[in-house]
């Protein structure tokens, strides 16, 4: 697949889907070029296919991993016999969001860079979004971390990092249930999952939003989202929601709470949210007028989604299992 000017490097992981190499080779005018190749069996040929589709739609997007080919290439493995599946990715030298936590202590990322890297992910949804899909497995193990240099005016050289939305293999079109069945009610990884998803098999932009808060969250802990306790899906079923630790900012409060109430946002909107817009057009002086604002905010969101019922669209394999259709938001 890669052809003659790229050359295998390393294994860079392993997953339910196959794995991922690193490939390098040179370009026409020299320079190095490194490629992620990852690579499936016949069985998960149909997820490989739909990624590349996709992701086939956002060429050029700043937070979408970029595929260079346009289709999946089928090669047989000199070695087993067997035939196999590739598409070539974009590499991130920093690997996943989920590597680069544990270089910090506890496992913690600093605040500004939460918000930093939550800003990113909001971007990268609301160009999915844009095109009429749903992630559906947004975790950090599907967010790629992209070191960046830049060269100041005095001649020295400042390091940041970029976050992209990796694969696509599990998305699906907004509105598209067809996937859910009581005995497999999960669309992507279970504890990233928001309830309705679960319960009913809705695929909307509130799933990607709810797993967004999830990864929010163990961005401050260090731990997974179900930090406080073993993780059952009748929890979610129940209307249970992962529990927020008392120590994180409020505004970080504040934003995690809306990414879990359902049907209430989309990501374009949560950009203007206080929590990624940070300080703007305030002033330090201000400080406690801010924080005196925040918890108004906080309180009107508490009376606005703890005592609604909220009616909702439930699939008819769902009704069957679960005929009630209205949950409380």
């Amino acid at each position: 697949m890669a052809g003659p000017s790229l050359f295998f490097v390393k294994h860079l992981g392993k997953g339910s889907f196959g794995s991922v190499s690193l490939y390098q080779g040179l370009r026409f005018d020299g320079t190095v070029i490194y490629v992620a190749v990852k690579t499936s069996d016949g069985q998960h040929a149909e997820s490989l296919s739909r990624e590349v589709q996709i992701l086939s739609e956002f060429k050029g997007c700043q937070r979408i991993v970029q595929c260079y080919n346009t289709r999946v290439k089928a090669s047989l493995n000199p070695f087993n016999g067997c035939v196999e599946y590739k598409i070539p990715l974009e590499y991130a030298p920093g690997g996943s969001l989920m590597s680069f936590i544990t270089k910090f202590k506890d496992n913690k990322l600093p605040d500004p860079m939460i918000k930093d890297f939550t800003r990113m992910l909001l971007q990268g949804l609301a160009t999915i979004h844009a095109h009429g899909y749903v992630h559906c497995d947004l975790k950090p193990e599907n967010i790629l971390v992209f070191p960046t240099y830049v060269n100041n005016i005095n001649g020295t050289w400042s390091s940041s990092f970029e976050l992209k939305i990796s694969d696509f293999g599990l998305s699906r079109r907004e509105g598209d249930s067809s996937w859910w069945s009581p005995s497999s009610p999960f669309a992507g990884t279970s504890i990233y999952m928001s309830p309705n998803s679960v319960s009913y098999g809705e695929t909307e932009k509130d799933l990607d939003l709810w797993s967004l808060g999830c990864c929010v969250l163990e961005m401050y802990t260090g731990e997974g989202p179900w930090w406080h306790k073993n993780y059952e899906v009748h929890d979610l079923m129940k209307g249970q929601q992962p529990l927020i630790p008392s120590y994180l900012p409020l505004e970080a409060k504040l934003f995690i709470m809306t990414c879990f109430a359902p049907g209430t946002k989309d990501a374009t909107r949560l950009l203007k949210h206080m929590f990624v817009r940070g300080d703007e057009g305030t002033q330090p002086s201000h400080a406690s007028d801010n924080k005196a604002k925040i918890a108004l905010l906080l309180e009107n969101f508490v009376r606005r989604n703890v005592s609604k019922s909220k009616t909702i669209r439930v699939p008819a394999a769902a009704a069957q299992v679960m005929p009630d259709k209205t949950i409380m938001a």
